[in-house]
């Protein structure tokens, strides 16, 4: 079994109108939200074997926040390409990771984890899927568990939906 751990970036700043979106940091409220999800992982060992994180400066900030919570390091990528990605091209990185590996989270945007998440939902806990459903807020986290053994093998609808986490739940 594969399982792919969808994070959206936690809330991100608009205090300082000068800077390009890429670099826009993290507000108050995403500095809070951010460590919730981590501990949220920790105590539900959903430890991914590996992070594709985009570069933009508010994803990096989420996860380093939300990496705090985690007892050992997990190898990370920080990917410019994650920025503006479609969902196909998402899914061709995780089609291409390594078989070894059983879990992946992807630290990036909306709306292309929204609709990646829906299309390879094919089932999935009710409360959740109507969650995914409603909006995909920041700092929520989708989780995916595929019955594949080969990450190539992932696809549309095969995905079942765990769980749909918003912070503003936790704690």
């Amino acid at each position: 079994m594969k399982t792919v751990l969808l994070l959206r970036h936690a809330k991100s700043s608009w205090d300082q109108p000068h800077l390009e979106d890429f670099e826009r940091p993290l507000a108050a409220r995403g500095r809070k939200a951010a460590p919730r999800i981590g501990r949220y992982l920790a105590r539900e060992d959903l430890i991914p074997d590996r992070v594709l994180c985009s570069a933009a400066v508010r994803a990096v900030e989420t996860w380093e926040l939300v990496s705090e919570a985690l007892a050992t390091p997990v190898p990370t990528e920080f990917l410019d390409e994650i920025y503006h990605a479609a969902p196909g091209d998402l899914l061709d990185l995780i089609r291409a990771l390594p078989q070894a590996e059983e879990s992946v989270l992807l630290v990036g945007h909306n709306p292309t984890f929204e609709i990646l998440a829906s299309r390879l939902a094919g089932s999935g806990e009710e409360e959740a899927l109507r969650a995914l459903a409603a909006k995909y807020p920041t700092a929520a986290l989708a989780v995916l568990d595929f019955r594949v053994r080969k990450w190539a093998e992932l696809g549309a609808g095969l995905g079942h939906l765990r769980g749909f986490i918003r912070p503003k739940e936790l704690e």
